[in-house]
């Protein structure tokens, strides 16, 4: 099997999987399910920032939050070690989601050894490739779905948010949040974090 028609296997099962997501986003009046939407729009924007993205990047974007929905923030404590114990799990568990399918399609060991090792988020600010997906991420979230986060919660808080997504960023990732067409309120909030950063 050729790469090109590994990729595509690979995409079509990933998708399978996120398609069963109980929770729908509705856009133009069409529901989606959430995690397929993020996962086409991570694909999207990797495709946009990073044309020359390899083989294992293209896959680890879409499959970055694979099946999230089977591990529910509510099983965790709500607080902020609670949090992060939950986010610890969701990356091993996409990882081993991702190895399944991956196998199945019949890739090699390495390229799945570097799948997972994105999807762990390993070596950030270190690792190009770990950093460009960290940058893939923080654009997919600014340009769709800041807006309806900042609706929901104070101005401080997501000024919060926005500093630490900022940090999070390379400089090419930067320059290009910078091109997204933010609304009126957005932009403000974005320059208050980017200025006290």
């Amino acid at each position: 099997m050729s790469e090109s028609h590994k990729l595509s296997e690979a995409f079509k099962l990933f998708d399978k999987a996120n398609s069963k997501d109980p929770n729908t986003v509705i856009i133009s009046k069409k529901s989606f399910p959430k995690e397929l939407l993020y996962a086409q729009r991570m694909t999207e924007t990797l495709s946009d920032f990073a044309p020359e993205a390899s083989e294992a990047m293209k896959l680890t974007a879409r499959c970055q939050h694979i099946s999230r929905w089977e591990i529910s923030r509510s099983s965790y404590e709500m607080n902020r070690s609670g949090y992060l114990k939950w986010r610890q799990e969701l990356k091993k568990f996409h990882a081993e989601k991702a190895r399944e399918i991956l196998l199945k399609v019949g890739y090699d060991k390495e390229t799945i050894a570097q799948v997972e090792f994105l999807l762990l988020k390993k070596q950030l600010k270190k690792n190009k490739e770990t950093q460009t997906l960290e940058d893939v991420i923080c654009l997919v979230f600014l340009e769709y779905y800041l807006e309806p986060f900042a609706t929901k919660h104070d101005s401080s808080k997501i000024i919060d948010i926005l500093k630490k997504t900022w940090r999070k960023m390379s400089e090419k990732g930067q320059k290009a949040a910078l091109n997204i067409p933010f609304s009126k309120k957005s932009s403000e909030l974005i320059r208050q974090a980017i200025s006290t950063t």
